[in-house]
Order: structure tokens, then C-alpha cells, then sequence
């Protein structure tokens, strides 16, 4: 069982076992292809010195590993991304790329939202597609909570136009050499300590069950899909048409402490020796709890860890 109370409502209702399509009335759906772009958005704030030191960060690295192209810087950004941004559970979808940077946590959203940056700031033109996916794929990582885990979560997957085709994040290390030997084989489970932003640099993650993935494979997450909601410039742009994972009630109440509760950690929060159970040590003064005061404009959340 899981929850449609903690939900914003959405022009989309389930239809059939395990999917759900667009209300005939709905009207709202993009089209198919967004033209991506490189610009600064809110969550993507990359004029901020913050993002501005990072992206320098992640271009020394990338010329001291001799990195030559694109996908091999974006490869980089994503280590380092995955080294020093630690996976938690926060709901704050809108949160702005500095604030994550500046906090050293984030979820899986968050995160690839930092790449996104990276990539725009690097003349990478990014998009993100709309997946709808279904709450009991977060089960494990809820075990007792399952009634609290919403029924669909909105999940902002990134894509980078890379030699003139659009890459999903999940492609970025199609062809990677890795540098230890650890085969890129296992299924992504979404339990554990390993996220989908850390899976996609070990094995395949795909959610539109290719041939070459189909059926029980591992790289296959296409039954766990409920709606594709298509493709849209920024994920500013998507949150804006179709809200975030929580209502604005559940995510005040859910961030402060799903925002520090470690992915994989348990059932305990990973909360600062000494922090007030909740307690957020960089939050501005007078912040109310659960508010993002470095979020964009409109933010008060992603569930994805």
C-alpha cells in the first residue's frame, strides 16, 4: 500500500495494473522533443561563486585525467559528484544547485542537478525527461514506512547533447572503461548504499526496456514506470507544469528529517552528533522547519535518493 495523501494533485490517474496514462483532459503533456539549453534556470544557478568554484573544480580534475571530451569531463563531474555530495533522502526538489553544494548532501535529484550545472556550464546543452515512477520501487529502502512512501514519485532524468545526440545520465558510461575491475553486472536494486545516481556508473539502468535489456535483465526498470511525462528544457520547467513528489504540508513536515537521513543508513537518520533531531546547522536564521531558504522561487521539494 502506499499513499496518495502526501500528493499533490496531478492531471493523471492510474490505469490498469502497475501504469497510469494521461486524464482525458489533461492537455498538459510537452512535446516529444525539448530543445534542451545551456542557460542559468533557479535550481540551476550557475552564476552563484559556489557552482562557479565547483565547475572550475571539475575542470582541473578533468585536465589532470586527461579528459578530452564531453562525456569524459561529465564522467568526472559525476565522480566527484558521487565523492563529495553525500545521498540522503530530501524531498526539496526545487533546491538550488549552491545550496546542495554548500550543505555536502543531497538526494538523487539534487544531485543530478548538480551535473546538469556542470554541463551547461561547460557549453553542454541538457534536458530532463518526466518519469512517473512507482512508489513501491523506494520499498526497500522503506521497509517499515511503506504506507508513508507516495504512490508515484516524479523523477527529473537528465539527458546531454553530446556530438548531436541526446544522452541519458544512465548512458554517460555506456563505453567507460572502469578503473578497477568491477564489471558493470549486478541489477540496481535500490536498496543499500548505492543510489540510482551512483548506479548508473556500474551497470545499466534503463526504463524503456530496449531489446538489448528486455524482460528480467538487469538493466530493465521499465515495469516500475507508471507515466511518461516527456521531455522538458529545464527541470525547472517540469516541476513548475506538474509539481514535486510531496504537497507543500508533507514535504515541510518530511524534510527535516528525510534531508539528513543517509541513503542506506536504516532506520535511524544520519543526524550531527549534538544537532536537535531535525535540526539543519546551515539553515538561515528564523528559517521556518522544513523551509528551503536557498531554494527557487515557489520551494518550501525529491523523494528519489
Amino acid at each position: 500500500m502506499t499513499s496518495r495523501l502526501l500528493m499533490p494533485v496531478r492531471p493523471f490517474r492510474t490505469t490498469g495494473p502497475g501504469r497510469a496514462r494521461p486524464a482525458p483532459t489533461a492537455g498538459t503533456a510537452p512535446t516529444a522533443e525539448a530543445a534542451g539549453a545551456t542557460r542559468a534556470t533557479a535550481i540551476l544557478d550557475l552564476a552563484h561563486p559556489r557552482v562557479v568554484a565547483f565547475v572550475g573544480r571539475v575542470r582541473r580534475a578533468a585536465d589532470e585525467r586527461g579528459a578530452t571530451t564531453d562525456r569524459d569531463r561529465l564522467r568526472t563531474a559525476h565522480g566527484i559528484i558521487a565523492a563529495t555530495v553525500r545521498p540522503v533522502y530530501s524531498v526539496e526538489d526545487l533546491r538550488r544547485v549552491s545550496r546542495t553544494l554548500r550543505l555536502g548532501r543531497g538526494s538523487c535529484s539534487q544531485r543530478m542537478a548538480v551535473l546538469e550545472a556542470v554541463a551547461r556550464s561547460f557549453g553542454v546543452p541538457t534536458r530532463v525527461r518526466g518519469l512517473l515512477v512507482d512508489g513501491a520501487f523506494w520499498y526497500p529502502r522503506f521497509p517499515k514506512l511503506r504506507p508513508f512512501v507516495p504512490e508515484e514519485v516524479l523523477l527529473a532524468w537528465p539527458e546531454f547533447l553530446l556530438d548531436g545526440t541526446w544522452v541519458p545520465i544512465a548512458e554517460l558510461f555506456a563505453d567507460a572503461e572502469p578503473a578497477a575491475p568491477v564489471p558493470r553486472a549486478g541489477a540496481f536494486t535500490n536498496s543499500g548504499a548505492e543510489t540510482l545516481f551512483e548506479a548508473v556508473a556500474r551497470t545499466g539502468v534503463d526504463w524503456d526496456a530496449p531489446a538489448a535489456c528486455a524482460g528480467a535483465a538487469p538493466c530493465d526498470l521499465s515495469a516500475h514506470l507508471r507515466t511518461d511525462l516527456g521531455r522538458f528544457t529545464s527541470r525547472d520547467e517540469l516541476f513548475a507544469r506538474h509539481g514535486q513528489t510531496l504537497c507543500l504540508p508533507a514535504r515541510t513536515l518530511a524534510e527535516p528529517l528525510l534531508g539528513r537521513w543517509n541513503a542506506g543508513a536504516g532506520a535511524d537518520p544520519d543526524a550531527d552528533p549534538g544537532a536537535a533531531p531535525g535540526a539543519d546547522p546551515d539553515a538561515h536564521p528564523g528559517a521556518a522547519p522544513g523551509a528551503d531558504p536557498d531554494g527557487a522561487p515557489g520551494a518550501t521539494g525529491s523523494f528519489a535518493a
